[in-house]
């Protein structure tokens, strides 16, 4: 734990999570919440540089930090996740706060604003998940490739990297290890990140593993790989049978909203990595049915797409583009506390 950070346990009607907590009380509330495989303390950099005035909360989501273990409905896409992070606003009488999501995070917080549209007076979307979820469409319109969102949720995620996720690995032996994924995924440059990698990498092995939660269960697809979603666990919320937040482009109220994100994310980009129709291209997983068939996700232009229909409707946007991975609130903290700080009007 950071010197100026507090860890707390909050109980909502939801369940117990950990929260970290800096700044002034009375001051303005921002709301941060952690991406997939990590947790609330990958955001104390930033919380320590916040002002006094700045009431800085993390809050870590079920089955991850020091959050209860709770099971994932992947049904109800993200919800399970947003109407918790809702529960905790609520249980601290944070009301309206200035919401900051990375990755998976700023779907969840795409997500709150369409369901509790009230306490959220701003989001800042930090590397973040398409509005159309993780794989299985195409275009900047995110069209859903087939009915079977084959290639999604669960059946993904990596198996060996999900056993040294339980094990509590923490060496560099495999591509697969927790730290090489780090390594090699979170970060463009990860000799820069050295001081604090031990953090970064405690911080993923809180994930809680199984069915119920990462990576999930898989469902049965005829198309190519052979796989689709299930209905239990983190990967599945994401796919597009269940997750589509492209909805806050009719939002009555429209909170402002920084969009921050890197030219280098191995992650969620264009060319995805961890898109299986993406590896198929490369040839990485055979039998690829080819891009008529298969395409890669746009998942960046998606955004910006969906951000451009925001602002024609009246939302104020602002995209920050840098040279930096996955991680821009990491890579480029002062810039990242500078655009923030700006944007929720205490810069």
């Amino acid at each position: 734990m950071f010197e100026t950070i507090a860890s707390e346990d909050v109980t909502t009607d939801r369940l117990t999570a950990r929260v970290l907590r800096s700044g002034s009380p009375s001051g303005t509330p921002v709301v941060f919440v952690h991406g997939n495989v990590s947790s609330s303390l990958f955001w104390q950099p930033t919380m320590a540089a916040m002002p006094e005035s700045v009431h800085a909360v993390a809050i870590d989501l079920r089955g991850f930090g020091g959050s209860q273990t709770l099971p994932v409905d992947a049904t109800r896409g993200v919800r399970d996740f947003s109407d918790d992070v809702a529960s905790v606003i609520r249980a601290l009488g944070l009301g309206a706060s200035h919401l900051v999501g990375w990755s998976m995070g700023g779907g969840v917080v795409m997500q709150l604003a369409l369901d509790h549209p009230e306490l959220v007076a701003s989001m800042t979307l930090v590397a973040t998940v398409s509005p159309y979820g993780f794989g299985g469409t195409r275009g900047a319109d995110g069209e859903r490739l087939s009915e079977q969102d084959a290639g999604c949720g669960g059946g993904g995620g990596n198996p060996d990297f999900v056993a040294r996720l339980a094990a509590g690995d923490t060496t560099d032996e495999a591509p697969t290890s927790p730290r090489s994924v780090f390594r090699n995924a979170y970060v463009a440059d990860p000799a820069d990140h050295t001081e604090l990698e031990d953090l970064w990498v405690a911080s993923m092995l809180t994930t809680a593993t199984g069915e119920g939660n990462y990576p999930g269960d898989a469902g049965e697809a005829s198309e190519w790989p052979g796989f689709g979603p299930g209905e239990r666990g983190v990967l599945n919320t994401m796919v597009p049978r269940y997750f589509d937040t492209s909805g806050i482009v009719d939002l009555a109220a429209k909170p402002p909203v920084l969009w921050v994100h890197g030219t280098r994310d191995a992650i969620v980009s264009d060319a995805s990595g961890f898109d299986l129709n993406q590896l198929g291209a490369l040839g990485v997983i055979p039998g690829w049915p080819g891009d008529d068939v298969a395409p890669p996700q746009p998942m960046v232009s998606q955004t910006r797409a969906v951000l451009t229909r925001y602002a024609a409707a009246g939302g104020a946007t602002h995209e920050e583009e840098w040279d930096c991975g996955h991680s821009p609130h990491l890579e480029r903290p002062q810039e990242f506390v500078a655009a923030l700080l700006a944007h929720i009007g205490e810069g």
